[in-house]
């Protein structure tokens, strides 16, 4: 590491270690960001384990997706099969949404920034 990158890691350093994180998560958009994820990430979890469990709870306990679907497929076979496409989908789904939690992340740090030029 040479002598630039020493004292910009420092200076780095420095910087987070005169960060006042109560206040930043006190921040209104703080809060925007925890509740956009929330907002997301809970149903999103609960549909995911609602969906998972369902398989073996039906399988163990009813006969209904014993019957057959296509052919010889059962349902059960087709159920277990779309929790692959029900996982990849979700995914999906956050790997796009993380961007817009990113993007709030960035005006957060833009805040902060602003906040320490300030003092």
């Amino acid at each position: 590491m040479g002598i630039q990158e020493r004292s910009l890691h420092q200076t780095t350093h420095q910087q987070q270690a005169s960060l006042d994180y109560t206040k930043i998560v006190q921040s209104a958009s703080f809060q925007h960001l925890m509740k956009e994820k929330r907002k997301f990430i809970l149903p999103l979890s609960l549909f995911f384990l609602a969906f998972y469990f369902t398989l073996p709870i039906l399988t163990s306990y009813s006969t209904a997706l014993n019957n057959p679907a296509l052919g010889s497929i059962s349902w059960a076979w087709l159920f277990a099969f779309a929790q692959f496409i029900m996982t990849w989908t979700l995914c999906s789904l956050y790997s796009k949404r993380a961007s817009k939690f990113d993007e709030l992340v960035e005006e957060i740090k833009r805040e902060v920034s602003k906040g320490g030029e300030e003092s």
